[in-house]
């Protein structure tokens, strides 16, 4: 790969059928250069979540090949999940790796969201870094009534016609949401109940616009295949607000409610030093560093001569 990386975290409104999603991984790796780093289904929530890395251009087209696959194959007046969505290609981020800057994945998001409407004429909402209004800087905002109420109102009220392409929603694919932002990690708890409601209000106490913890967003869903009800929560500066503070208050309320938290999960990828702050605090370390972990002195030791 070149010493300029990108990665792309295409999100995917479909997460029951394997062959939709092999036939959109196979269309994104069919451009060279681009590597798969994670791919990860969820039936309940019906998604699917693919992890790309490689030089910026190639990025690029492989992101737009599987929107185009994803618009060929999914429809959205026949899907239904746990998960909000308003896209089969539902979101589409950018974030820089090496050698690129958050203004760099501004640009590539620019340019693949004009390709998605001239191309495939499905509108595009720019969030994030890339957001061109404040509201649609968060993806909720966006997404507010899902895939239904967008087609009702895009057209009808300024407020939610898209950034790119005309005000109407494509009528299976609806439209995507193309961004730029900082690493971001998907972090879901689930608890001992069926009852959602518990995990509503756990997520309401927990998320940054509800007065909790800042760079915290979450929700409650249901896993229908498992009868649980799940904290799902994206952590926007894992620094800021560590994975186990999270986790922490989450068993702390889920305990309000005589409810245990069973178990948590990772969706995608996520970086090394989230988990050496959990490790740091679970196990109570009194000496722990980065520089104990063996597979951080190798890298270190590994890096040729006057290389950072």
């Amino acid at each position: 790969m070149s010493g300029q990386l990108v990665e792309c975290v295409p999100n995917f409104s479909e997460g029951r059928d394997p062959a939709t999603i092999d036939a959109i991984v196979r269309a994104m790796l069919g451009v060279p250069d681009v590597a798969l780093l994670n791919r990860q289904s969820d039936a309940d929530h019906n998604r699917s979540v693919i992890t790309l890395a490689g030089p910026p251009a190639a990025v690029v087209e492989a992101a737009f090949r599987g929107v185009e696959m994803a618009v060929e194959l999914i429809d959205l007046t026949r899907h239904q999940g746990a998960h909000p969505r308003i896209g089969a290609a539902d979101v589409v981020p950018f974030i820089p790796l090496q050698g690129v800057t958050i203004e760099d994945c501004v640009r590539l998001a620019e340019r693949l969201g004009q390709r998605i409407w001239s191309r495939l004429k499905v509108p595009v909402y720019l969030y994030e870094a890339a957001a061109r209004r404040p509201d649609r800087a968060n993806l909720e905002n966006i997404r507010r009534g899902q895939f239904e109420a967008l087609a009702r109102e895009m057209g009808t009220l300024a407020e939610r016609n898209p950034d790119i392409g005309d005000p109407v929603c494509h009528p299976t694919a609806g439209a995507t949401v193309v961004g730029a932002r900082s690493f971001l990690i998907a972090f879901n708890i689930n608890l001992g109940t069926p009852e959602v409601s518990v995990a509503s209000n756990i997520a309401r106490t927990i998320r940054a616009s509800s007065g909790g913890f800042p760079c915290v967003k979450s929700m409650g869903v249901m896993l229908a295949s498992r009868n649980l009800a799940q904290v799902s929560i994206n952590l926007t500066d894992f620094e800021r607000t560590p994975l186990h503070v999270v986790f922490e208050a989450v068993k702390r309320e889920a305990a309000r409610y005589g409810v245990e938290v069973v178990g948590s999960e990772i969706v995608g990828l996520i970086p090394g030093r989230a988990l050496e702050m959990a490790a740091g605090y679970f196990l109570r370390f009194e000496n722990f560093r980065p520089e104990l972990v063996l597979e951080n002195r190798i890298a270190a030791i590994s890096k040729p001569a006057g290389v950072p």
